[in-house]
């Protein structure tokens, strides 16, 4: 079976410490410790455009959006809070999803995750 680009974002936010995956707002969501929403995951739920929301760290949705309009977006309900959108459904570049991902967990997480996640790394 070919992986699509929500098992690729599954494996990458699965192999983060103490996640884990349930529907929220009709769409997979991945959680920290159960709580704290770190992903969600956007296939044509609000726009006609796949991809996904995550947190990001403070300036990073301003200078992705405004870098490469065509890759990343203001997503809708979170991006008033600094959330970053970025597009699927174009070129991927799957090593920058990662790197995205893992500083949507840091922005999110608890002091001790991330300090775990920085002894262990991803998985």
């Amino acid at each position: 079976m070919a992986e699509t680009p929500l098992t690729r974002l599954r494996g990458l936010c699965t192999a983060l410490p103490e996640t884990s995956e349930r529907i929220s707002h009709g769409e997979p969501t991945w959680f920290i410790r159960g709580r704290k929403t770190f992903v969600t995951y956007a296939d044509h739920h609000h726009s006609d455009r796949l991809g996904f929301w995550c947190a990001a760290p403070p300036g990073a949705q301003e200078a992705m959006v405004s870098a490469e309009p065509e890759r990343f977006f203001r997503p809708p309900y979170v991006g008033h809070r600094g959330w970053l959108g970025v597009y699927l459904d174009v070129p991927v570049d799957w090593a920058e999803i990662g790197e995205i991902v893992v500083d949507a967990y840091r922005t999110v997480a608890p002091k001790t995750l991330v300090a775990r996640l920085d002894e262990t790394g991803p998985g």
